[in-house]
């Protein structure tokens, strides 16, 4: 009898962190809905890692219930994966304590994003704007996943992650998993801001049309879209150095059509930058408005919710207590066994 292979586990998380843009959707959580069939997922809303900047408590929260119900509305299916919010597993806190006990300062000063964000919030750089690597480590180690899907700007931590887990096991003996990078299909799909295409699309522009959000209706989507930068050129041909502008729509437009940058090309050869932008803008706004509404009726529905945060809590916290007492076992914790 054939034996059948177990999925390799994969974890990843988002900041509930106000509004999620298209860019956030087409790099992070339409994958998530892809890999929930061939891998062992476990997804979580990142509302520790949401505090090491100041939040407004009462936003904190909605924002958490919107991100959860976001997810399931772009199709993450609690029953084939684990869904849940990340300070609902204490065990993530409690990890990070013993993992700090073998990270170097000069590890965590050198985090490109430490570097970015305390510029960014220097009234407030706080030791959990430091450490959050470290929590970010305990989330992977913890579920002992053995892919953690990533881009370009989370390498850093990827590499850290790594680090560590194989510090720990040379000090205590095999322990964590340690795991490796997964590039899905597509992820190279750097998406622009739509004001300006050199900056990468973010919903804390100042510039509210240079990002696109879930929650846009259908004529907030076409008006951005026709604002977007473009060029004087007025040939839909993809160029990144010389049409930045037009290669970004292009990159929108093929990543929710599926089409190739090749057939988007040829579709709109000879037409005007106003009829291009025009189809993008639809496309994105018909894309959207299933999503949305259906996150309207799941945010009606504050019980399932409830309900799938805590068979979430319970799953992922089973799995988490197993590892965190193999490390409590291995750093000499006394635990009366």
């Amino acid at each position: 009898m054939e034996e059948v292979q177990a999925k390799k586990k994969l974890f990843s998380a988002v900041q509930p962190s106000g509004a999620v843009t298209i860019g956030n959707y087409i790099g992070a959580i339409r994958n998530f809905v892809a890999l929930q069939d061939e891998y062992d997922c476990l997804y979580a809303v990142a509302d520790l890692h949401a505090i090491t900047v100041r939040q407004e408590p009462a936003a904190l929260r909605r924002n958490t219930l919107s991100l959860m119900a976001l997810f399931i509305a772009c199709g993450v299916d609690p029953e084939k994966c684990v869904l849940f919010v990340q300070s609902h597993v204490p065990a993530h806190c409690e990890l990070t304590w013993v993992l700090n006990t073998i990270t170097y300062p000069g590890e965590l000063s050198r985090m490109t994003q430490f570097k970015d964000k305390s510029a960014k919030h220097a009234d407030n750089v706080n030791m959990g704007l430091m450490d959050y690597p470290v929590l970010m480590v305990s989330d992977i180690l913890l579920y002992q996943a053995a892919l953690v899907p990533i881009g370009a700007d989370q390498k850093q931590h990827l590499e850290l992650t790594r680090d560590l887990a194989i510090r720990f096991n040379n000090r205590y003996g095999a322990t964590f998993t340690v795991p490796e990078g997964y590039f899905p299909k597509g992820s190279s799909a750097r998406i622009m801001s739509l004001a300006d295409p050199a900056r990468k699309m973010s919903k804390s522009d100042e510039n509210p049309n240079g990002f696109v959000t879930m929650d846009d209706d259908k004529d907030t989507v076409l008006r951005k879209f026709k604002r977007a930068v473009t060029d004087s050129e007025a040939e839909v041909r993809y160029d990144p150095v010389n049409k930045p502008g037009v290669s970004n729509l292009l990159t929108i437009y093929t990543a929710f059509t599926g089409k190739s940058t090749e057939e988007a090309e040829r579709e709109f050869a000879g037409k005007g930058y106003g009829d291009f932008k025009l189809a993008v803008g639809e496309t994105v706004a018909d894309a959207l408005a299933p999503v949305r509404e259906e996150k309207a009726r799941l945010l009606a529905d504050k019980g399932y919710l409830n309900a799938v945060m805590k068979r979430g809590e319970e799953a992922a916290a089973r799995i988490a207590r197993r590892t965190l007492s193999k490390v409590y076992r291995k750093v000499g914790f006394y635990t009366g066994d």
